[in-house]
């Protein structure tokens, strides 16, 4: 029998709201029990810091010239994922193993071969005195992939644990929306891709206009009035720059220049009409590709709250799809990215593979994660 270890996964995605933290038993390969996941939220100081970081980083030389201020914010983040892991592990019921330490993103760009993760996983594991997995992206980039997305051998165990019939479309939508196309049991076959904005246009409208962090459930997307004639071109225009492009993408290669001039309401439901839009047309355009009949199509990530969004992604959609969210089936929407990284920190450990040809678009399948332990 193969060895079960007790991983904890932390994943901070490209909202900067905070930290979410799963502990996972799993052997690696096809079995998994989840025993912990809670949110951590930032405090308004370190979340001013970031997104303050990230919109000075616009290019590779951006990181060298703003280098001290990027360390000393990986600092701050680092000390507290130690502060919220040595909560964690106090609570544990399982002597935790390794830690499967994301970082959070504030520059990729897999044309230029980088993706900055701001997370000091040597200062982490002496911390915490724990073997910590960090910078997992690296590997699959250096052989030519994307460096995204990651989840996808994850999304493969869940959907086979809990016998969900096949064909499933899992689309996550974080501050990108992305895809993973699971059609057997094996990793090799897993198609993944990112499809593009996801909830990170409709987050910086509200910023910019209220005091708010996001558009709690759609409400006022759904009271706006959608500019048709803007939201036709910016869709055409999206289509025509990325139709023949395989790339992962960064919140930084989308804009609210579109919309600018509409009102808060107007301005967020054409947005969110517009992220429906790009979702549905990379969904429709693969089926019709690869002919499959009917689809369970899972939704996972933040953006399933959005009540606007999903119901316009729901009406756009054909008959032959079926659409869900994860949680109908007893899985916890809010947590599969840092279960993911949970458990690709086990496999990690083990230089397993976790990126394949069709997920990332790296030449072969590769391992990925840098174990550091230092203490």
């Amino acid at each position: 029998m193969e060895k079960f270890y007790t991983s904890l996964g932390l994943m901070s995605g490209t909202s900067m709201d905070g930290i979410d933290a799963s502990i996972i038993r799993s052997d690696g390969e096809n079995e998994y029990e989840s025993t912990f996941d809670e949110f951590f939220e930032y405090d308004q100081a370190l979340y001013k810091d970031l997104v303050n970081l990230r919109n000075k980083i616009n290019s590779a030389n951006d990181i060298i010239v703003n280098s001290e201020l990027v360390s000393e914010i990986e600092r701050k983040i680092t000390l507290y994922h130690a502060e919220i892991c040595n909560k964690i592990i106090n609570k544990s019921d399982h002597e935790v193993d390794l830690i499967g330490f994301h970082g959070q993103t504030i520059f990729h760009d897999a044309s230029q071969k980088i993706s900055k993760q701001l997370g000091d996983g040597s200062l982490l594991s002496s911390l915490l005195k724990k073997d910590v997995i960090y910078n997992f992206r690296a590997n699959d980039i250096a052989n030519g992939g994307q460096g995204a997305p990651l989840a996808p051998i994850f999304h493969n165990l869940i959907i086979n644990k809990n016998k969900i019939e096949l064909p499933v479309f899992i689309l996550n939508i974080g501050g990108i929306a992305n895809i993973t196309i699971i059609t057997s049991n094996k990793n090799d076959d897993l198609i993944s891709y990112d499809i593009g904005p996801g909830n990170c246009l409709l987050d910086e409208w509200v910023r910019k206009h209220t005091s708010y962090r996001y558009d709690l459930n759609g409400k006022a997307a759904s009271i706006g009035k959608i500019d048709e004639i803007i939201l036709n071109q910016a869709t055409e225009n999206f289509e025509n720059i990325n139709k023949n492009k395989n790339l992962s993408f960064d919140i930084k290669d989308f804009d609210l220049s579109f919309v600018r001039g509409l009102s808060y309401e107007d301005g967020l439901s054409t947005l969110t009409k517009f992220t429906s839009e790009i979702i549905c047309n990379s969904i429709i355009k693969n089926t019709k590709k690869d002919k499959i009949n009917k689809i369970n199509l899972l939704v996972c990530g933040g953006g399933r709250k959005n009540l606007t969004l999903i119901e316009n992604i729901r009406n756009k959609l054909p008959n032959n799809i079926n659409l869900d969210l994860i949680d109908d089936y007893n899985i916890n929407g809010d947590f599969i990215e840092s279960q993911a990284f949970a458990y690709l920190a086990i496999r990690s450990l083990l230089k397993k593979e976790i990126s394949f040809v069709k997920t990332t678009n790296v030449k072969k399948s590769c391992t990925g994660g840098i174990l550091v332990k230092n203490y």
